[in-house]
């Protein structure tokens, strides 16, 4: 198997099954609680009318279709991903919207045969925590920039300061034996946690002038998609997917989740901060 084939299987499985298939079925509410996110990118890598913009990790498009509509029809906004379902929904979103300036490739961003010194910037929003070779990554995405490009993107810090994002594993992991417990230190969610290990990952692969700053958003969920948030999405949606979960152990997660988000709800509402690093750099 070639190096490129070799790259991150892990996630192009994941992806290409049924996480990316329930990140389409929920891309309108996800969209929703990430909207901050949206507008911050769409601010931290504009690079004029007319530019070309780099989206990696794009999903189903919302941040690529925004900024496609920032730099016009003169310019051009590439979002990527490595889910194909993921892909496909962008492209519908764009046909729907008439935005020719997005366009969008299914590829590995650490291996992908970029154009080089294509692009004025480049942006990612929750898409670059998932590389097996961050650095291998980063100066991949590198290559694609022309000099002194902007690098901007949204990651998240640790678990420990988004308490929200991990209740509904530390109360249903008790229940779900089958329930697959996250490596900190492995590509994922929380894979960028640590800022110092971002900056290094940066520097060594090219990056320059990096900052990174703390960003703390607020998010709110009506009740009813909080449980499809927390029984979809994450651990415990995949561990719910198991056609050994019985009907009884079912009830008993969805009831140990309504007490555990308990304290985020108001008025049928739950409310929570995001807790991220905005990160930017130069080629």
């Amino acid at each position: 198997m070639s190096q490129a084939q070799d790259a991150n299987c892990d996630q192009a499985t994941k992806w290409n099954a049924a996480s990316g298939s329930v990140w389409v079925e929920m891309q309108e509410l996800l969209d929703r609680v990430l909207a901050p996110f949206e507008t911050m990118l769409s601010q931290e890598a504009f690079p004029g009318e007319g530019g070309r913009v780099l989206d990696i990790g794009c999903g189903a498009g919302a941040t690529t279709l925004s900024m496609a509509r920032r730099v016009g029809p003169a310019g051009a906004c590439v979002g990527v991903d490595i889910s194909e379902s993921l892909v496909e929904r962008a492209r519908e979103r764009a046909l729907a919207g008439r935005l020719r300036a997005a366009t969008f490739v299914q590829a590995d961003a650490q291996v992908h045969a970029f154009e080089p010194g294509r692009f004025d910037s480049v942006m990612s929003r929750f898409g670059v925590m998932f590389f097996d070779d961050p650095v291998v990554a980063f100066a991949n995405i590198r290559s694609a920039a022309r000099a002194d490009a902007r690098l901007a993107f949204v990651a998240w810090r640790s678990p420990a300061e988004n308490p929200f994002m991990t209740a509904a594993a530390r109360a249903a992991g008790p229940l779900l034996p089958n329930m697959t417990v996250a490596d900190p230190n492995a590509p994922g969610q929380f894979g960028f946690a640590d800022d110092e290990r971002v900056r290094r990952i940066l520097e060594t692969s090219g990056w320059r002038q990096i900052e990174i700053r703390r960003v703390d958003a607020s998010a709110s969920l009506p009740e009813h998609d909080l449980t499809a948030y927390v029984t979809k999405l994450g651990p415990v949606g995949v561990a719910l997917q198991d056609p050994q979960v019985d009907a009884t152990t079912r009830a008993r997660v969805l009831a140990v989740l309504r007490e555990a988000f308990a304290p985020y709800m108001d008025n049928g509402t739950a409310h929570f901060t995001m807790a991220c690093w905005l990160v930017s750099a130069r080629a």
